[in-house]
């Protein structure tokens, strides 16, 4: 059987769509996957007995209710939102990235964000049929702050972006630049999304500084937290301003399961923070032992990533990439992302067995 589309059912497809390719997730099996920035410590044995306990005592019979109310107030704790500001939850950052884009999806509406950066922002803006503005880093991956403010001005965007840290670059942003970047975006009545995605790695958090502002709203989730597999992200921003953008949000979007599973991670938030914070010290140990290997300048890290360049000519990340695949690693390879990552790859920080296996493989394939 063929497996073409029908050309007569392939008219109704988009034409960007067609063009489009799927998100493409690497194959992992049989190899230390340290790919996707997932934190690679799993729950000790009781706990994870304790936690199957009460998911199997779950109606899943029933849609979620009021306990999803719990959840938000347990995350708003956590988070320590600030008074006179409210949370929504989505299935991952991902769909908060997509209701954004469809809440805002006015004549003439845009998206700008920094470039390189997560490839989602674009994506939104593309199935939307929002404009994308990408503004290019300066060589040593900050903020060009007289391109973005340059940008603002002449396109005045719906939403401008910016991840704290930024990925796949792992760096946090000037805080002069980035205040002077919201203050411009407020003049023009747009709105800021400061994507905090690897908050429990970073060394400085917007929270506290989110009470100023009637226009800037902050994403975190909770994969990074250690529930990739849960799919849970949230959004915190002004109440009223939240309440708009709330009413995209499909019903039920936060299963049973998902809303059980994180607040049983929120009850046990102590044996996470203490997974973070060996993440954070393997981290530092990876940059310093990366600085070794020569042809190799790994980049400062706020996340449980790190960017590396390597020294060479022509495809030598692709090269290596594939060397350290054939010896049972998995990274990922972002040097055609964009021109300002030739010859990098991404590097997730994994467990002390893992990262010296990672070290192994990338000093042979060198």
């Amino acid at each position: 059987m063929s497996t073409a589309l029908d050309p007569q059912l392939l008219r109704l497809i988009r034409q960007d769509v067609q063009s489009m390719h799927a998100y493409a997730v690497q194959d992992s099996t049989g190899m230390v996957k340290l790919d996707a920035m997932e934190n690679p410590h799993r729950l000790p044995p009781e706990l994870q007995a304790e936690l199957g306990q009460r998911l199997g005592a779950l109606a899943l019979n029933r849609y979620p209710g009021s306990r999803v109310n719990d959840l938000r107030q347990a995350l708003a704790e956590y988070a320590q939102v600030p008074p006179g500001f409210e949370l929504m939850l989505g299935n991952g950052s991902d769909e908060l990235i997509s209701l954004l884009a469809m809440a805002c999806d006015v004549p003439g509406a845009a998206i700008l964000a920094p470039v390189p950066g997560f490839v989602m922002y674009a994506m939104s803006a593309q199935l939307q049929g929002l404009k994308f503005i990408g503004v290019p880093l300066t060589p040593d991956f900050e903020l060009d702050l007289p391109a973005m403010l340059a940008a603002i001005a002449r396109d005045k965007p719906a939403i401008t972006y910016l991840a704290y840290p930024n990925n796949p670059t792992a760096n946090l942003w000037d805080d002069a630049a980035v205040e002077a970047i919201i203050e411009a975006v407020g003049e023009q009545g747009g709105l800021v999304v400061m994507d905090e995605a690897y908050q429990p790695f970073a060394s400085k958090s917007y929270m506290q500084r989110l009470a100023g502002h009637r226009h800037v709203l902050l994403m975190r989730t909770l994969s990074k937290f250690g529930l990739a597999g849960v799919r849970l992200g949230y959004m915190v921003g002004p109440q009223a301003l939240i309440e708009q953008i709330d009413k995209v949000r499909p019903p039920y979007n936060i299963s049973v399961l998902n809303g059980e599973c994180a607040l049983f991670a929120l009850e046990h938030r102590a044996e996470f923070a203490q997974q973070a914070s060996a993440l954070v010290q393997a981290r530092e140990q990876l940059i310093a032992d990366l600085a070794q290997l020569p042809g190799v300048q790994p980049f400062k890290s706020d996340a449980n990533m790190v960017l590396v360049r390597l020294a060479g000519d022509g495809e030598r990340a692709t090269s290596v990439f594939d060397g350290m695949k054939a010896r049972g690693v998995l990274v990922k390879n972002v040097s055609k992302m964009h021109a300002l990552l030739t010859n990098c790859l991404r590097l997730t920080v994994g467990t002390a067995d893992e990262n010296r296996q990672m070290l192994q493989a990338l000093q042979q394939s060198l």
